[in-house]
This record gives structure tokens, C-alpha cells and sequence, in this order.
């Protein structure tokens, strides 16, 4: 049925990253720089997956842990760990954030430039909302973001509220 699909992503150029054993993408065009881990300011009372805010050249840009916010438990950098800083659009607005990811791999292009929907027939407690499509690199699966659903403040407070209801009601 197509409504449990996500409608695939065009094919392009991506910048491939990890988090754990997981590689995952997102559009090159999105990304205006990579950055080394580096000092972030802490927000008070921000959600566990709003790590602060950096400068970058006088811009405060929002820093958020991708680990995090997906449901992975927190990691400290190390050598490898990388802070994109990328564009989403929200309600019509351009807005700068940063993701802080494992590692940033490489930037390519998907086999056969072929982005496939996810089924997730089986899968109803799933939210598919954030994954744009599967790809393969080098004949291994690549989870595919869909930005502007991860990083939009209606999916944010979903996940919020699917933290909180798995908490049964009690702030972490």
C-alpha cells in the first residue's frame, strides 16, 4: 500500500556518516561545513538531545546530539566525532543547526542511484517520518534522513512526547 512507504528521496550526492555500526546520509546540498568536536554552551533546561549552541564566525548555531535524538544512549567525542552544520526547512524558513554525529565517512553517491521506500507494514510502532529511504554503499544498507521531518519542532515534540509516555509520566 503506498501509505506505508516513505516516498523515496532523489537521487544526488550525499554526505555518509555513522552512528555506531549504522551508516546514514543526508543531501550534500544541505551541508554548509563540517566541524572537529569542539566546546558547546549549555542551554538551560534544554532537552537531553539539545546539547547548546556554538558560535560559528558571530552566528549562535544549535547543536544537536543525533545519538540522542534518535533514541541512542550519549557518547562522549573522541577523535572521530564531527558537528555538521546543515540547513531544514521549517514552516517555510530556512533555519541553520548542527548535527553532532559519530563520524562523517565520505561524500558519494548511493549504487545505481536508487533510493527505495521502507516498508513498514509490519513495523506500526515505527516512526518512519524521519527516514527518507534505504540505499546501499558499497553493497552495504544506508539509512537515508529525512531532515526537515528529524529536525522539525512538531517531530521533536512527538519524540518528546513518546519519551515521556515510555517514561509513564516521569521527567528523566
Amino acid at each position: 500500500m503506498p501509505d506505508q512507504k516513505t516516498a523515496p528521496a532523489a537521487s544526488g550526492t550525499f554526505l555518509n556518516f555513522m552512528l555506531d555500526e549504522t551508516l546514514m546520509a543526508i543531501p550534500v546540498e544541505r551541508v554548509r561545513e563540517i566541524l572537529d568536536a569542539r566546546d558547546i554552551q549549555k542551554l538551560p533546561q534544554a532537552p537531553d538531545y539539545i546539547m547548546g549552541f556554538i558560535d560559528l564566525r558571530g552566528d549562535s548555531i544549535v547543536v544537536v546530539d543525533l545519538r540522542t535524538l534518535i533514541g541512542r544512549p550519549y557518547r562522549k567525542d573522541d577523535v572521530d566525532t564531527r558537528i555538521v552544520v546543515l540547513w531544514v526547512e521549517d514552516n517555510g524558513n530556512e533555519q541553520l543547526l548542527a548535527l553532532r554525529t559519530d563520524k562523517v565517512t565520505e561524500v558519494s553517491r548511493f549504487d545505481d542511484d536508487r533510493i527505495e521506500p521502507i516498508e513498514t507494514g509490519t513495523m506500526l510502532n515505527w516512526d518512519r517520518r524521519i527516514v527518507a529511504g534505504l540505499a546501499r554503499r558499497n553493497g552495504a544498507y544506508v539509512t537515508l534522513l529525512d531532515l526537515d521531518r528529524l529536525l522539525s519542532s512538531k517531530v521533536i515534540a512527538s519524540l518528546d512526547k513518546h519519551v515521556e509516555d515510555a517514561l509513564g509520566g516521569v521527567n528523566a
